[in-house]
């Protein structure tokens, strides 16, 4: 087999994705999932299909930006070089990095790559990024949502961890400490905590500092697992004041688009727990890198979102500690991933281990 595989054939396209339930938090409304897809035939007739996403908007500038300016930079280039190619990808958009849309654009062609030399190689992506663990635990988001009622959010964590879940994710930022608190208060009442049932909490960036340092010390009480972007993500020095003001571990990363962000915070001790989101870091080359990152540091990585790919990199390094279960390809994939005693194991099958129905892609694409 020829080591080498040049990209001879580049392409992408636009889907939309309703969300599979209502989902709210203290910033927003997830109305719909833009999904952007490439697919790349490499010189063998080896294909890769890759995508990223946003929730609802500026999926347009990403599909944009990468029709015109990064697939036709990619083909000639070698797929089984992920650094060159990584690297090459970024150089063409010097100009627009760092970013959000650029790196959700470059994810989309790296994650591509990946499945293609996967795929080529008859290897699942987990053993081929590092097979360090056949599975993760996996906790659930879709019944902690802000807009459900205490006796919703109640049955939803007692449905989850009933279900075997290993936590579940409650979203915390109502007007005032004491909503919160008692929607806490009553998930940790049903749920109990001689399992080791985990509560997870996430602000979504809308604290200030003053009101995140008094609403964590009053969460301290239900003993959570972490508090996830209690504020704006671009304030690691804020998030460095609050880490040291409670004894709850501090989560972030699905808002952070660079290597170096990820280096600023575990540096500073501003975070303990690093959730790299694939497609926001800009594909699995990089999410590697945080995730090593991470290691050197003695922190975990419980990635954001994405539990179809996610499970396989979470499964690739030793550090993995949680994949949040939130289902959003059932649509367009033929299987989905299933909980076995409050894990997620890692396909098995060659490249990302996702198994796309292309029709159902086809009809939803809008561009």
């Amino acid at each position: 087999m020829n080591p080498r595989e040049p990209i001879v054939r580049a392409e992408a396209w636009l889907c939309e994705l309703a969300v599979e339930r209502p989902r709210t938090d203290a910033m927003q409304s997830f109305r719909a999932q833009e999904t952007v897809f490439v697919e790349l035939t490499l010189a063998s007739g080896a294909r890769g299909l890759g995508y990223t996403y946003t929730i609802g908007t500026g999926g347009g500038a990403v599909l944009s930006l990468l029709r015109e300016t990064l697939l036709p930079a990619v083909v000639g280039l070698d797929a089984t070089r992920p650094e060159a190619l990584w690297t090459a990808l970024l150089d063409t958009t010097r100009a627009t990095t760092v970013g959000a849309i650029t790196a959700l654009a470059i994810a989309a062609v790296d994650t591509a790559a990946w499945d293609a030399t996967t795929r080529r190689d008859g290897r699942p992506l987990w053993q081929a990024a590092g097979g360090a663990q056949e599975s993760v635990p996996t906790y659930d988001t879709e019944g902690g949502w802000l807009h459900l009622h205490v006796d919703e959010l109640v049955q939803g964590a007692v449905a989850a961890q009933q279900a075997g879940f290993a936590g579940i994710k409650v979203k915390v930022g109502k007007p005032s400490l004491a909503e919160d608190l008692d929607r806490l208060t009553a998930v940790r009442a049903a749920v109990g905590s001689a399992d080791g049932f985990e509560i997870m909490l996430d602000a979504n960036q809308c604290f200030t500092l003053d009101d995140a340092i008094r609403r964590a010390r009053a969460f301290e009480a239900i003993d959570p697992a972490w508090l996830e972007e209690p504020l704006p993500a671009d304030d690691p020095l804020a998030h460095q004041q609050l880490a040291r003001a409670t004894t709850i571990p501090i989560a972030v990363g699905e808002s952070l688009y660079s290597i170096r962000q990820f280096q600023t915070y575990a540096s500073l001790g501003a975070a303990t727990i690093l959730q790299p989101d694939v497609a926001r870091i800009g594909g699995i080359t990089p999410w590697l890198k945080v995730a090593h990152l991470a290691e050197t540091h003695s922190l975990p990585v419980a990635p954001h979102f994405l539990m179809e790919l996610h499970v396989s990199l979470a499964c690739a390094v030793p550090n993995g500690r949680y994949v949040e279960h939130v289902p959003q390809l059932s649509a367009i994939t033929r299987t989905t991933q299933q909980v076995r005693e409050g894990r997620l194991h890692a396909p098995i099958t060659p490249g990302l281990g996702i198994d796309w129905n292309r029709d159902e892609i086809d009809r939803r694409r809008i561009a």
